[in-house]
């Protein structure tokens, strides 16, 4: 797997904005950034267990013969050098193929409907898509574009939770930023979750105090979210149910997707990260 982050740049102002998330998150992650530059409203990428065909708005095609030189001017303005995706290979003359031996994947919360009509609440299907079979971490950026200086996990004890502990924990350390642990009890003792993260090997990370652990005991999730930092990188394990549902995140995760307006990192359920 190569140690890049893909981005799929749009050349818009909004465009713009995304694309500095993307740096950002490449500067405190030491990541590669690959940035592609569509010429086609459709690209295929090859997952192991399913294609996915992934249909951009019109945006994205927008004033083609400046898009290279706004993209380069962008990321050598923010200290990093311009690297370009050229695909390969092609299903069809229109339809090239997208490597997926990526780290990290930047998604808007759509990339198939134009920005304006995604609201907070709604992640597209097509991205949902690439959450659902990716081996790769998926960051879903602000409209905006808004440095983080934290690391907020959502540990519900799942094996999805435990692979964003311990990415939280690599990127935490990574970009010298704290890192908290948030759970809702959701009915269950602290112990439940507790024998979790001593059966990964991460109790001890919160007993240091490495780890600062927040735990719901009581309320509403939804209402517990306003204690999430504004200015903190959320990540999330995500997992699908079923094989016919295209793919659900889970109760949790809808709440999180739906409420908080922070910057996000998806670990779906083929992640091979942790």
């Amino acid at each position: 797997m190569k140690d890049e982050l893909l981005h799929v740049y749009r050349n818009t102002p909004f465009g713009r904005e995304t694309l500095l998330n993307s740096i950002y998150f490449c500067k405190q992650t030491k990541t590669s950034l690959k940035v592609y530059i569509p010429e086609h409203p459709q690209f295929l990428m090859y997952f192991q267990n399913e294609i996915a065909t992934v249909e951009l708005d019109r945006a994205f095609l927008r004033s083609p013969k400046t898009a290279r030189e706004h993209a380069e001017a962008i990321i050598t303005e923010n200290g990093m050098k311009p690297n370009f995706l050229e695909p390969k290979r092609f299903t069809a003359s229109t339809l090239p193929d997208i490597p997926v031996d990526f780290r990290f994947m930047t998604c808007p919360r759509s990339i198939s409907d134009l920005s304006t009509k995604i609201s907070l609440g709604h992640i597209g299907p097509k991205v949902r898509s690439v959450i659902k079979n990716a081996a790769f971490p998926v960051f879903i950026p602000t409209p905006v574009y808004k440095q983080w200086k934290s690391i907020a996990v959502f540990f519900g004890g799942s094996h999805n939770a435990v692979n964003a502990v311990k990415l939280g924990m690599e990127i935490s350390r990574c970009a010298d930023f704290p890192l908290r642990l948030f759970t809702q009890a959701e009915k269950l003792p602290q112990s439940h979750y507790r024998k979790i993260l001593r059966e990964n090997h991460l109790l001890g990370e919160v007993e240091n105090g490495e780890i600062e652990w927040i735990f719901f005991e009581k309320g509403k999730f939804r209402e517990n979210l306003f204690a999430v930092p504004h200015d903190s990188l959320a990540l999330v394990g995500a997992y699908g149910h079923g094989v016919i549902k295209e793919v659900l995140f889970g109760s949790m995760m809808e709440e999180i997707q739906t409420i908080l307006p922070n910057p996000m990192l998806i670990i779906g359920p083929h992640c091979a990260c942790g």
